[in-house]
């Protein structure tokens, strides 16, 4: 989870926490119909479905955050956990000691169940124990909640966090001081004991510089003044008359502990994030007091990484590490200490600023020295002793002003999460790190939602998830499954974040307290099979935008690509400076990381961060040159012939960089704008296109994926960001799509239906080259996986055989190895086939559309049992005339659980085995599935409940059952009114309305 560092203008988590308990709490849209693309997706595939994507294996299947009351678990309670995860198809969890709904730490007795205790090992045992059985893994966090933490560590210890206080006294006129050194303008935190000066200046104000609160210094003027304190005190004239300023600054703990603790006996404290003592603290103490015998062999069979939250360093100070200065000099060659006053921070607000370009450019040397310190002692250090034990080190690296794609490089797992992510650039941000890094998984804690406590759904989550797998996340930890029980909780068990200040709290509770649980296997199933795919050979990537300040969670994007690019196709992540660095940072075909994302283009605007100005590292410029030398086409915006470096330049080195950049606007394929709607025509003068390409302007998002033998392409009908306006609606258009892959030639399109996990070859499109365009229809949040193969690489029977072009029928498709097309009214159809023939098909008269209103419903009514954790069951049925919410039927208005809503279809005798039918659902909550004639059909996508019956319909009776699960929120408005009542019901159940759509289906001759 993140929480955004206030000079970038973002929430806290805590205030994101706050924020959503006064958040209420979609109705599913109606079915597309029409889309060539997603009927043939919808019918029964003629190829046989691989088993790699129907049954993905367990280490792609998406995982959860799995919140303990710190070690107060029973082992065999864990067990059945795994288990219950297990049954349903997910492939592993986080263990992460979390309990922001129980303020009164003293239930859970720290001292004998605290985090690292002998009874929170043992639950860690239990779980390795029987996730190995069951072939799951388990994640570890590195500390009780977060940021990272352990115990023994106290506030004054060098391996604790520290922070940089600062303290002032104002001088006019001439006056001298005499006196003690000013002191902290904020006490040191409870537990700090210990605080070292670190030195004392003077500094002439001067309000021409002042830039906000921040007050005016002449960097000139600044006197350190440290030899001059004796016992304490300090006497110091100045030497004009005009406003000085005396800064003291004062090295100690900050004091931090993690969230919602304390969560052990003794507690936790924080460590430091930029020392290699910080990480020593942590390694020593799993080592040393976690790691036995037993638990180091249960991580070789089914450890997989150790895990760290978002790096929340919370002080009123500045974050500070002893060596800060000495790994200044270093970076810099020059001393931190006459700069210092323009980095100082109080509540992450700038306190004092010198003139602009300079303030700015000394403020990107020592954010740039903290993220060296971060990725190295921190990330790095903790990545190496990870290896050593077997595990991978996972991590959200973002909350400081660091430079988080560097560290995804570093990362064996970069996460980000869909809580603090703006939009689908900061998944970018990562992505474009760990693709560099030659690294293969994007993480993402997914599914938080203030508010969020037993009313969200899995379609909004999916909605939600859709738009991150584009931008490049391809493994979901989803937020989350709470172990069962604590002392004094209610019905239906223990929540990690409920209630949250006496008030629903963010996240959900999955598991098998809720009744969608029981179709859950359809969501794990369909997650795994689009990990699966995005974690297929490699990705490629149309654009890399070089990012002059690498940080993420910010919600700023690429000109002209994040607004105009992606809506037309083009994908594009972002780079920063140390990745140009990897072995993977050649040119070669005109393509970066030719291996990897095979980039066709490198673009470079202004550093938004910074004032949006043209800067640009001496270092960076000369890779630059390199690749635009070796044929990679470069677009710059903005005024580069004037590029400024982004830190503090050294003697000629101003001169230096525009030397390098007026050589790499000299090259041909090199172009300078200064109108950031130019992008696209530069590209196109560049010759660089997309691999994807939209008729139309749409929300279409996509990720492209090749291997030796398919170029994979994910299609999602998504959103940029949560709050977008307006709404994301129906997209059908035509998409063009690109294969790439070595054995390209001859390539044909399947479809690959991420929900039924059956392979289908697409039927009607037209080809030129290795480029092929279909009609793309999508509901918003529906997705499309296409494989561009050889044919045959499925298994399909359709060999070389002519496909369609053209139809004014409503669809064709690939039906027992021949081509075939299907209509919802007679006549005579004619399609064009790519051998240029056309072709005549006679469709008899199709029975009439059926909208069916008429049901019996019984629900399984979900009610608090006898204890914690035990549900009652109470049965309701009801005769319905008309489809209508729970919510407005009188005896089902407070209810969650389970319905079954049951109707009888009478056929004519002119039914046909030529005749199926489309069963749309139209409006449900939450998860369903459907039975005909006593068959289970395949699951059911949630983002457009469209079912086809297929063969399953014949003359005479035919029975139909639609099963709907549902959340808990509005019986727990009833149960729990203290904590859920005041919000409004939710829509429940089968709204529809329900449509039988019946089709003809001929072969083509």
């Amino acid at each position: 989870m993140h929480e955004t560092h206030p000079q970038r203008g973002g929430t806290t988590r805590r205030s994101v926490l706050t924020a959503g308990l006064t958040t209420g709490v979609l109705a599913a849209l109606g079915p597309a119909a029409g889309a060539a693309a997603s009927e043939a997706a919808r019918s029964n595939a003629d190829a046989p479905t691989p088993s790699w994507f129907a049954q993905p294996a367990t280490s792609v299947r998406p995982r959860f955050r799995w919140w303990w009351p710190d070690g107060l678990v029973d082992p065999a309670e864990i067990a059945r956990e795994i288990d219950r995860m297990a049954d349903a198809g997910f492939g592993g969890a986080e263990i992460a000691a979390v309990h922001h709904s129980i303020t009164d730490a003293s239930v859970l007795d720290t001292a004998h169940h605290g985090w690292g205790s002998a009874a929170w090992r043992d639950g860690v045992k239990a779980a390795l124990r029987q996730a190995a059985r069951r072939g799951l893994t388990i994640d570890l966090t590195l500390g009780p909640s977060w940021p990272v933490a352990v115990p023994g560590v106290t506030p004054d210890d060098d391996a604790a966090v520290k922070e940089l206080a600062y303290g002032k006294a104002a001088l006019t006129g001439g006056a001298p001081y005499d006196g003690p050194v000013p002191a902290s303008v904020h006490p040191a935190a409870s537990g700090v004991t210990v605080q070292k000066l670190f030195a004392v200046q003077a500094a002439r104000v001067n309000t021409a510089y002042s830039s906000g609160k921040a007050t005016g210094l002449d960097a000139d003027s600044v006197t350190d003044l440290t030899d001059r304190v004796s016992g304490g005190n300090l006497s110091w004239t100045p030497p004009d008359s005009g406003t000085w300023v005396i800064l003291s600054y004062w090295q100690r703990g900050s004091g931090q502990q993690p969230e919602a603790g304390p969560h052990s006996s003794p507690a936790a404290y924080v460590v430091d994030h930029f020392s290699a003592a910080g990480t020593a603290a942590v390694t020593r103490y799993w080592d040393s007091t976690i790691l036995d015998s037993t638990l180091r062999a249960l991580l070789g069979s089914a450890g997989g990484t150790f895990f760290e939250d978002s790096v929340e360093l919370e002080t009123k100070g500045l974050q500070w590490t002893p060596d800060l200065p000495a790994a200044f000099r270093e970076h810099t060659g020059r001393d931190l200490l006459p700069y210092l006053p323009a980095v100082v921070l109080d509540n992450g607000n700038q306190v004092f600023a010198f003139e602009a370009l300079l303030t700015q450019e000394i403020r990107h040397d020592f954010w740039e020295t903290v993220s060296g310190l971060f990725n190295e002692h921190h990330l790095g250090a903790l990545k190496s002793w990870a290896h050593g034990h077997g595990m991978k080190l996972r991590s959200q690296p973002y909350g400081l002003q660091t430079d988080a794609i560097a560290s995804a490089a570093v990362l064996d797992v970069p996460e980000g999460e869909s809580l603090g992510f703006k939009n689908l650039d900061d998944y970018r941000c990562l992505a474009g790190g760990r693709d560099m890094a030659g690294s293969r998984v994007l993480s993402c804690e997914a599914g938080a939602y203030a508010g969020g406590a037993y009313n969200t759904t899995w379609d909004k989550f999916l909605r939600t998830m859709g738009g991150a797998y584009a931008a490049g996340v391809n493994q979901t930890v989803i937020h989350g499954f709470s172990y069962a029980t604590a002392p004094g909780v209610g019905w239906p068990g223990f929540a990690a974040f409920s209630p949250y200040s006496g008030a629903p709290g963010y996240g959900e509770s999955w598991g098998p307290r809720q009744p969608t649980w029981r179709h859950v296997p359809d969501i794990a199933a369909y997650l795994g099979r689009v990990h699966e795919v995005l974690q297929s050979g490699t990705a490629r990537v149309d654009i890399a935008v070089f990012r002059q300040t690498g940080y993420t969670a910010t919600g700023i994007g690429a000109s002209w690509l994040t607004s105009t690019g992606i809506p037309l196709g083009w994908t594009h992540q972002f780079l920063s400076g140390p990745l140009l660095d990897l072995p993977t940072a050649r040119v070669s075909g005109q393509r970066l990381a030719p291996d990897g994302p095979a980039y066709k283009a490198l673009f470079l605007e202004g550093d938004f961060f910074y004032g949006s100005n043209p800067t640009l590292a001496v270092a960076d410029a000369r890779r630059l040159l390199k690749f635009a030398r070796a044929g990679l086409p470069t677009v710059l915006l903005g005024a580069f012939d004037q590029a400024l470096t982004p830190g503090l330049p050294d003697n000629g080195e101003q001169a230096e960089l525009r030397s390098l950049t007026a050589q790499l606007l000299a090259l041909p394929n090199v172009r300078r704008i200064t109108d950031k709607t130019l992008v696209g025509a530069a590209f196109a003068e560049l010759g660089v296109t997309s691999d994807a390409v939209h008729s139309v302007p749409s929300t279409l998002l996509n990720a492209h994926r090749v291997t030796d033998d398919a170029d994979f392409y994910y299609l999602c009908n998504g959103k940029h960001a949560e709050t977008v306006k307006p709404a994301v609606a129906l997209i059908d258009h035509d998409v063009t799509l690109r294969a790439t892959h070595r054995n390209a030639s001859g390539a044909v399109p399947y479809l690959l239906d991420p929900w039924s996990g059956r392979v289908s070859r697409l039927a009607q499109y037209a080809q030129d080259g290795d480029v092929f365009t279909f009609r793309v229809t999508l509901q918003p949040g529906e997705t499309l996986v296409v494989a561009l193969s050889a044919p045959g690489l499925f298994g399909d029977r359709c060999g070389s055989r002519p496909h369609a072009v053209a139809t004014d029928a409503d669809s064709a498709l690939f039906a027992d190895g021949s081509l075939a097309v299907r209509a919802f009214t007679a006549g005579t159809r004619t399609t064009t086939l790519s051998n240029g023939r056309k072709v005549t098909t006679k469709i008899p008269e199709v029975p009439a559309p059926v909208t069916l209103d008429q049901w019996t419903l019984s629900v399984d009514d979900w009610q608090p049992g006898n204890t914690t954790t035990t549900t009652t069951i109470v049965t309701h049925t009801l005769t319905l005339d008309a489809l209508l919410p729970w919510s407005q039927l009188p005896e089902l208005a407070d209810v969650g659980g389970i319905g079954r809503y049951r109707t009888t279809l009478t056929l004519p005798d002119t039914w046909t085995s030529g005749t199926g039918a489309l069963l749309e659902l139209g409006s449900v909550s939450d998860t369903c599935r459907v039975t005909v004639n006593g068959t289970r059909l395949d699951p059911v996508d949630r983002l457009n409940p469209v079912v086809d019956l297929g063969g399953q319909l014949h003359r005479g009776a035919n029975n139909i059952e639609i099963e709907v699960a549902t959340p808990l929120f509005n019986r727990l408005r009833v149960s729990n009114a203290a904590v859920f009542g005041t919000s409004a019901r939710q829509n429940y159940g089968l709204v529809g309305p329900v449509r039988l759509t019946p089709y003809v289906q001929r072969t083509v001759a």
